[in-house]
């Protein structure tokens, strides 16, 4: 079948799924919108501000529109909060103390957090360093190990928070979905209704009709670069959720007793507003580019998780190759289909906070941005590339054009 008539079939197979992409975008732009009508947003929100930053209309205000846009009570958005790694330790780190216990219900974290809080190497300032434990219970075939859970926060009363980490990282499972983050919380408070429940919600924001805090979350945590930026945020973080949370977490952003009434910033806030109202119809653009995929290699007979079909709760589509030749192939393609960078050729590396040498196929304005087309994956088996992103629905049909031929050509 030539490479144009495979897209056509799985194009075929994916619209129904594409129609409930559009019916979430819809909702959640409607969210959004009301957000930025409620708080009366307008271009002096949009000014840059110096020094200490007292009375920044344009932070506050943006704080405020965030927490609406993702049914939380408050949020810290910042420019100054470097990724979604600095974000989530951001959240724990401000609403632990010494002594206490994070238990993850979805196993280890991914590689970047397992050096923060400690668990892979004795670095300064990581969790461990002030006696705060970070303990995981694995993932079994079915989901979370519920059983295993609850011996744990009966036994255990040094377990403060909960932790549940919303997208696949680098593993072969399905992402949580709103469903089954509400269940888990449900089942959490049914035992210890007293500790923090913290949702790492990176690449989750949007590609459901709402997010884990109106499923019951006390904190959620993101990075701007991917979903609630909309391609268009050049930088920055946010945390949402409890407002009483909130304000520890900006005690430890910035300083005790100040927290969010300092922090200038130089440059205009317009990219930040505009990325989050963009925001909803950029992830439906990612989202129907990891079901188109999935729908291509499905009908070439590789394994993808997601199926075309399922349920989706985050942007994430993994592939599985089955050989590092092949996996290589596939990220340089990837590269060779975008816009910026088109003509270099990523080959793995010995990346900073990741175990296994990284291959990272990111052709994107803005460094790391995963609402960008974009690809990468660590080079071990079963050797499974991680596709993310797409601003646009035809970028993703010319980018899957180039795999198909690059693939086509090494075998």
């Amino acid at each position: 079948m030539k490479i144009d008539e495979l897209i056509k079939a799985a194009e075929e197979r994916t619209k129904d799924a594409f129609l409930r992409v559009d019916r979430i975008a819809l909702t959640c732009q409607e969210r959004v919108l009301n957000a930025f009508q409620t708080h009366r947003i307008s271009a002096r929100h949009f000014s840059p501000t110096e020094g200490y930053g007292y009375d920044d209309i344009g932070r506050d205000a943006l704080d405020e529109v965030f927490a609406d846009a993702l049914n939380a009570e408050a949020a810290l958005v910042r420019p100054q909060i470097a990724n979604g790694t600095h974000a989530i330790f951001l959240a724990l780190s401000g609403t632990l103390e010494p002594n206490d216990t994070v238990l993850s219900l979805t196993g280890t974290p991914y590689d970047t957090l397992e050096s923060a809080v400690g668990l892979n190497k004795d670095l300064p300032n990581a969790l461990s360093r002030f006696a705060i434990q970070f303990h995981s219970i694995p993932l079994t075939d079915e989901g979370i190990d519920f059983r295993a859970a609850e011996e744990k926060l009966r036994s255990d009363r040094s377990i403060r928070m909960v932790y549940l980490q919303r997208s696949r990282g680098y593993a072969w499972r399905e992402a949580l979905t709103i469903q089954k983050i509400r269940e888990t919380i449900s089942f959490v408070r049914s035992i210890r209704p007293d500790v923090i429940i913290f949702v790492d919600n990176c690449y989750g924001e949007f590609t459901e009709s709402v997010e884990p805090t109106a499923a019951g979350a006390d904190l959620i945590a993101g990075s701007l670069i991917k979903n609630c930026g909309g391609g268009i945020a050049p930088t920055g973080g946010y945390i949402a959720g409890r407002k009483d949370l909130i304000e520890a977490v900006s005690y430890r952003q910035t300083v005790p007793g100040c927290g969010k009434e300092i922090g200038s910033y130089a440059a205009s806030y317009r990219p930040f507003y505009q990325g989050l109202f963009l925001a909803p119809h950029t992830v439906a653009q990612c989202l129907k580019c990891a079901i188109l995929f999935s729908a291509l290699f499905e009908l070439l007979g590789y394994k993808t998780l997601p199926h075309p079909d399922d349920a989706r709760s985050d942007i994430i589509q993994s592939v599985m190759f089955g050989t590092k030749e092949e996996m290589i192939a596939f990220m340089q393609a990837v590269q060779a289909a975008a816009p910026i960078d088109s003509f270099v050729v990523p080959e793995p590396w010995d990346m900073p906070g990741y175990n296994d040498p990284v291959i990272m196929a990111a052709g994107t304005f803005v460094q790391g941005a995963t609402t960008e087309l974009s690809a990468d994956g660590p080079i071990r088996p079963p050797y499974t590339a991680y596709l993310q992103g797409a601003l646009t629905y035809e970028h993703a049909v010319l980018a899957a054009r180039s795999v198909l031929k690059a693939l086509i050509t090494a075998h």
